[in-house]
């Protein structure tokens, strides 16, 4: 065998569609909602049209117009919650929130005077130390929808959202578990989730047409990373101080990225440049976490004294590892599918039809 042809046969393999038969995977999952608030009171309202069954230990009542309560609101009151609606109060050690047959529901929750949002799942509310902790179990590809539409912009291309659905399904399977009360949170830790987009929107479409695809190193789905832009260039795990995991992921060329660079400027003082100097994620996002999340968008920069601060000029928007979301988008533009796409920013991957784990 030629090793000419011996090359043309790993690519073609390397993406071919394979159905991953064991292990099997449940297809909830448990995201903690509004945790960024460390709400004290949150609000719960059914949409309209709908009923609600709200849970509290022992006692139970449905939040629909026809009752009269459409709206319950929650208050921690130390290690126990306060439920209060227009029928009286509740103590309970917890609450859930779901249709009458305990399946998902569709639902308004809020934290009072700063932010509500819309979700499809079912609600659990417990508190923990200083403030309430909400998590949604959702459905998977409900999950993959939502994040999809949260991590793109809105003109990215169909087959780079796509992609991006491989990738957040992905993620999704093979990462479970990173909280210790729920899976993932809905914030930059894990991914962004915000509302359920619409069917008809492109996000849903792409979680829709790739329904149950996830990539696979060595047979197994791993939790694949994503980036805002690579500055050209995506990171390997060791550049940025990570350790080794499932993938050892690529660094890979981007031309959109190193034709178009995202770039940046920001000031710290030396003591904070002394500590960046590192190269480290970790380091990073205790920058950002103390001085904003703007102040250094990226590890890819320079360090410049200037008086008695450091000048950094940078490009980049992110961690830099695996998926580029916006070469992925260039590329789309140009006319590459969601395969060739991932087989960029994915190396030596494939993309695998996870199989669902039976009741």
């Amino acid at each position: 065998m030629s090793s000419a042809f011996s090359r043309r046969l790993r690519v073609l393999t390397a993406f071919a569609v394979l159905v991953l038969c064991a292990p099997c995977f449940a297809q909830d999952v448990r995201i903690g909602v509004l945790g960024l608030f460390h709400p004290r009171e949150i609000a719960v309202r059914a949409v309209p049209g709908s009923a609600l069954v709200v849970r509290a230990d022992d006692s139970s009542f449905v939040l629909e117009q026809s009752s009269g309560i459409e709206e319950i609101n929650v208050y921690l009151d130390g290690n126990t919650v306060d439920v209060l609606a227009k029928n009286g109060a509740i103590r309970a050690r917890s609450l859930t929130v779901a249709n009458r047959d305990d399946s998902p529901a569709d639902f308004f929750l809020s934290v009072p005077g700063k932010i509500t949002r819309r979700y499809r799942g079912t609600l659990e509310v417990t508190p923990l130390s200083a403030s309430l902790v909400t998590i949604v179990s959702m459905d998977l590809e409900t999950a993959v929808a939502s994040i999809v539409a949260a991590e793109s912009d809105p003109d990215t291309p169909l087959e780079a959202l796509k992609a991006q659905a491989v990738a957040t399904r992905s993620y999704l399977l093979a990462a479970k578990g990173r909280h210790h009360r729920f899976d993932f949170c809905d914030t930059t830790h894990c991914q962004f989730l915000r509302t359920p987009p619409d069917p008809r929107t492109p996000p849903a479409e792409a979680a829709t047409a790739t329904r149950g695809l996830v990539l696979a190193y060595n047979t197994q789905p791993f939790a694949a990373m994503y980036t805002r832009s690579c500055s050209g260039r995506t990171r390997t795990l060791a550049e940025i101080g990570l350790p080794a995991g499932a993938y050892p992921y690529y660094s890979v060329e981007c031309k959109y990225c190193r034709e178009h660079p995202s770039a940046w400027e920001s000031h710290v003082t030396p003591r904070e440049a002394i500590r960046l100097s590192s190269s480290s994620e970790a380091t990073r996002l205790e920058i950002d976490r103390l001085l904003g999340w703007g102040t250094v968008p990226s590890n890819n920069f320079t360090m410049k004294r200037v008086d008695d601060r450091v000048l950094l000029k940078g490009v980049g928007e992110g961690h830099g590892i695996g998926l580029c979301q916006s070469g992925a988008a260039a590329m789309a533009k140009a006319g590459a599918t969601f395969t060739q796409i991932l087989a960029h920013y994915y190396p030596n991957t494939s993309v695998t039809k996870y199989v669902t784990a039976k009741p």
